[in-house]
């Protein structure tokens, strides 16, 4: 059976989450298990899954065996169950990848909470209803199944479990993650973030999911995360050391694509509704007070940085030299991290002009810091490297302040936070319609799908 391509979703900024009301729709979770050469596993995993929702889950579901081109005979066995079974649909692809199934199985559901598990079904069953709970009820966008939490339980090798953790120690120093478990085979996501997420995603093994777990967090979208009770699978047939070579490949690309601002993750941006801490306070600014606070942290950083590199200057040149070199270095790493946290400014638009703009308010800061040495030394004849630093920590902060005000009045202008906030929509909507929209790289698969009938 033929199925149609999923409507486009328009681009631009998420709506507000939102309950999911029963009756709402017939399918609410759509359960993938994707297999390659597991006809011995596949009919005991499905049987014993459909057991559990029937008994256990509240709503309507599916699940959905993706076939990733087998050569054995789970095709037959996934058609067969199909045949004999409520709730069970088998499709096949001619390519391999877990998560090129994931993404092409995704995309072309309707239901609004999509879910996987492997097909060993090492996590425990009892741990799928409060694996999609948060995102039925709308408080979560993904959710992922955690096998490093403190209330795990976990029977596994001490080889996997050493990979295990050393891989989430390399997201975190790396990709800055703060998510626990990148790789457990349990994780769901609602349909209306998949519909945005899945075309950012690259990969199509198993890095998948960390990469769509990465952009997740990027984008300031809620991942909740269910601690586990999970046996390792000892016939897994997973290649540690290709698996491990690709996730690192992996790691290095996703790195670079958000430190040059490559991905639109703009177009994951949810809105706060109706949390406090969005409403508007009277007679201030919409934005100012969250802008101060960001302000004000990377202010922080950024005069520690001054500091330590005037202190490492000071070591070789004269203090005025000292002063400018290191207030240059740390005024452009300044204007950077407030254009993007600060000012929510991304993307390469501008960034040139910015950042000129950003050395002339350094200008500025150079003549009252300078301004300040060249009072100091005149007023002591000979002054200490800790006189010194206090007068350019006073002198630091005036120049904060004036600099603050030029940054939001001039540098990064109320008109171009909006323009760059509605930038990707606006573009996204003159894509619609003159040519088709952003399609996942596994898109072109659905020609080769096959549904049994």
């Amino acid at each position: 059976m033929t199925t149609p391509p999923p409507t486009q979703t328009p681009l631009g900024s998420l709506p507000p989450r939102e309950h999911l009301r029963p009756g709402q729709t017939e399918t609410v979770l759509d359960v993938v298990i994707p297999v390659y050469n597991e006809e011995n596993d596949l009919e005991p995993c499905v049987r014993r899954l459909h057991d559990h929702l029937v008994r256990t889950f509240p709503y309507g579901f599916r699940i959905t065996i993706a076939d990733n081109a087998s050569t054995d005979r789970t095709p037959e066995i996934a058609a067969r169950l199909d045949d004999t079974m409520d709730n069970v649909t088998a499709v096949r692809l001619e390519q391999k990848g877990r998560g090129r199934a994931l993404r092409t199985v995704w995309s072309l559901s309707e239901a609004p909470v999509l879910a996987y598990m492997d097909v060993d079904l090492s996590t425990d069953l009892n741990a799928l209803l409060p694996l999609v709970a948060p995102l039925i009820s709308g408080h979560s966008d993904l959710a992922i199944g955690s096998r490093l939490s403190r209330s795990a339980r976990v029977v596994r090798g001490p080889k996997r479990e050493f990979i295990s953790r050393t891989y989430n120690l390399i997201l975190r120093g790396s990709l800055a993650a703060r998510f626990s478990d990148a790789q457990c085979g349990f994780k769901a996501i609602r349909g209306d973030v998949a519909d945005r997420l899945l075309p950012m995603v690259e990969d199509t093994g198993w890095f998948f999911d960390t990469e769509m777990l990465v952009l997740a967090e990027r984008a300031g979208l809620r991942i909740h995360e269910v601690p586990v009770d999970w046996v390792d699978d000892p016939d897994s047939t997973v290649h540690i050391v290709r698996t491990a070579t690709d996730d690192l490949k992996g790691v290095w690309r996703v790195g670079r694509a958000l430190a040059t601002g490559a991905l639109p993750l703009d177009r994951l941006a949810r809105p706060f509704g109706d949390d406090p801490r969005d409403r508007q306070l009277s007679g201030v600014p919409g934005g100012l007070a969250r802008q101060l606070v960001g302000f004000c942290v990377v202010g922080a950083l950024s005069t520690l940085l001054y500091l330590g590199l005037y202190s490492l200057f000071r070591l070789g040149v004269g203090p005025q030299i000292a002063n400018a070199g290191a207030l240059l270095v740390s005024a452009l790493g300044n204007t950077a991290a407030n254009r993007r946290l600060t000012f929510g400014v991304r993307g390469r638009d501008r960034a040139v002009r910015h950042q000129a703009q950003g050395l002339v308010v350094f200008a500025i800061g150079l003549v009252l810091t300078s301004g300040s040495l060249a009072a100091l030394d005149s007023a002591t004849g000979s002054p200490s490297h800790t006189s010194e630093l206090t007068v350019l920590v006073a002198a630091n902060l005036a120049a904060t302040v004036l600099r603050f005000l030029l940054f939001r009045a001039w540098v990064f202008p109320e008109r171009e936070r909006r323009e760059a906030a509605a930038g990707p929509a606006a573009q996204g909507a003159g894509q619609a319609d003159d040519r088709p929209g952003p399609a996942p790289s596994g898109a072109n698969d659905r020609n080769d799908l096959s549904r049994s009938a």
